[in-house]
């Protein structure tokens, strides 16, 4: 009589031999290790057909399964490996993810304490493949066990949409006829929306049951699905998944509420990742992404705006209102509080973003910045927006010059030049450089200096990673306001070697645009020093250490 395993996981895969292995041998390091191991190959052209051949061979519990043809998305796979999975609870692993050891037991513990719940679902922990730097995926959402009662007791659970983060009674999925759908993207989101309306009860656990590898800046070629925002289609599919989620709803006779709470993740999660990206897009890109989404937000509920932060507001209407160059200046400040450069007050005194009081009834409610109060907030959070006009080398091997314009559009400046400070600070200590703004008009100062990061002190062991300068202003009281320095989106890096290290000014090719600075041990103290440090730190070496990187600095 054949054994029926407790927990049947699946790994999807399409060429993707090399971590394949890893993928698996986090399921066969499982402390709970009764469960069917399926590798489901979506038609690899490369060597993994081999590599999971192998691993089967090897370990009784896995089965090899490949698909006829390749179906180009994640639901074929899984829903094949659904048709022979034998064990009475699933879960889904990428090939180029991994299971925490625990993961397959904590969850099982919850489906045996609690026999009636639907599905168990856990902390998602990432990890950024270029730095080894690690979060945990919507924190709030998984902070402490509990058992809900289906998902209108906690809507906003629709913001943690991945499949993979959950084991799912059999039963559940075979009762509902839920199945992942084919030929379409962004298959979790309409899977895990139907898995949460349709649950009657899951159980949410706060230890970390999915260990997802993000490479945030892959080349485009390389990125996954959910980073290929960079095309249009990519827009599309997404969008077509939240209509097909909105047709389950309303076919389902789910409440208002529901669909509030779902309009609102697509606006704070889906529409914000395109909107940090709108000021490295250009304007055929941009027409295409408005023609896309317009008729679609055009339809959410006006209370899914409502709960917006302000900033992400006015993009968002920007948007809509086809104001395409003013939405890409505004999202430079989005999670940054950054100022327009330019408001402009209607006859009541209300202000809006930019020059013009905006025509429409929607239009004057979304730009409105009244509650903003920029002529009124503390200092210390106080509104600007400083920009760099234009920067070139300067005469030591790592210095550049700037010419700096702020913005001050609640006018908190007092007229007159002004002292400012840019702040960089690769090590402990700070690097500082003070200069003069002189205003240009009310409102509006500019200014220029030199940032020579020769100057900057480093660690003895040196040190390696991006730097973004700041621009730090003091009120007359003496009180201090620190922001971003916008540059130029476009233009040419350069680097320069000094004090044993690489460095490189750029601009950020991503998010605001900030000015960047990247250093990089080279030589000597990347072969012996930065070792050593290593070793001796907290040790009576370390002074020598210090004095033998003093002496490399000099």
């Amino acid at each position: 009589m054949a054994f029926t395993p407790d927990v049947t996981v699946t790994v999807i895969v399409f060429n993707d031999a090399e971590r394949l292995p890893r993928a698996v041998a986090s399921l066969q390091a499982q402390t709970h290790g009764d469960i069917e191991i399926i590798i489901s190959d979506d038609h690899s052209t490369d060597h993994t057909p081999q590599v999971a051949r192998e691993l089967a061979a090897a370990d009784p519990r896995i089965t090899y399964l490949r698909l006829p043809e390749n179906s180009g998305g994640c639901s074929a796979p899984r829903n094949r490996a659904l048709d022979i999975a034998r064990a009475p609870y699933l879960m889904f692993l990428d090939s180029d993810d991994e299971l925490p050891p625990d993961a397959v037991a904590l969850l099982l513990a919850a489906h045996r304490e609690r026999p009636d719940i639907d599905f168990a679902m856990g902390a998602v922990q990432r990890v950024r493949v270029d730095t080894g730097r690690t979060s945990v995926w919507m924190p709030h959402l998984v902070a402490e066990r509990r058992t809900v009662d289906g998902i209108e007791a906690e809507p906003g659970l629709f913001f943690e949409h991945l499949s993979t983060s959950k084991m799912y009674a059999r039963a559940f999925l075979d009762r509902h006829g839920l199945r992942f759908p084919e030929g379409i993207h962004y298959e979790d989101q309409l899977f895990s929306a139907q898995a949460y309306c349709l649950a009657k009860a899951f159980t949410i656990v706060p230890e970390p049951v999915y260990r997802w590898y993000i490479a945030p800046y892959a080349e485009e070629s390389a990125a996954s699905i959910s980073n290929q925002r960079h095309k249009l289609t990519n827009v599309r599919d997404r969008v077509h998944v939240q209509e097909l989620i909105d047709d389950f709803l309303v076919r389902g006779g789910y409440s208002p509420a529901l669909r509030e709470a779902k309009d609102h993740k697509f606006l704070k999660h889906d529409f914000r990742m395109y909107a940090g990206d709108l000021p490295h897009r250009d304007e055929e890109w941009l027409a295409g992404f408005a023609g896309i989404v317009n008729p679609y937000l055009a339809g959410l509920a006006p209370e899914a705006y409502a709960r917006l932060p302000r900033a992400e507001r006015v993009v968002l209407q920007l948007v809509r209102d086809g104001r395409l160059d003013d939405a890409r200046l505004a999202a430079r400040g989005l999670g940054h509080g950054v100022a327009p450069r330019e408001t402009v007050a209607d006859p009541d005194g209300s202000v809006y973003w930019g020059h013009e009081v905006p025509a429409t009834e929607d239009g004057r409610r979304e730009l409105c910045l009244d509650e903003l109060a920029l002529d009124t907030r503390p200092f210390s959070r106080a509104q600007f927006r400083h920009e760099i006009l234009g920067l070139e080398r300067g005469p030591g091997p790592a210095s550049v010059r700037l010419r700096v314009r702020t913005y001050d559009p609640g006018l908190r400046l007092p007229v007159g030049p002004l002292v400012a400070t840019l702040v960089i600070a690769p090590g402990r200590k700070r690097l500082t450089v003070r200069f003069r703004l002189d205003p240009v008009r009310p409102g509006v100062f500019e200014g220029g200096t030199l940032l020579d990061l020769a100057a900057a002190s480093l660690p003895v062991q040196g040190f390696e990673g991006t730097r973004h300068p700041l621009l730090q202003l003091r009120s007359p009281e003496g009180l201090r306001s620190t922001g971003l320095l916008l540059a130029p989106l476009e233009f040419p890096a350069f680097t320069a070697e000094v004090a044993g290290h690489r460095v490189t000014v750029e601009p950020e090719g991503r998010g605001a645009g900030r000015l960047q600075v990247h250093w990089e041990p080279v030589g000597l103290r990347t072969r012996l020093v930065r070792p050593l440090a290593r070793r001796v730190a907290g040790t009576a070496l370390a002074r020598r250490t210090r004095q033998l990187a003093k002496l490399l600095r000099a």
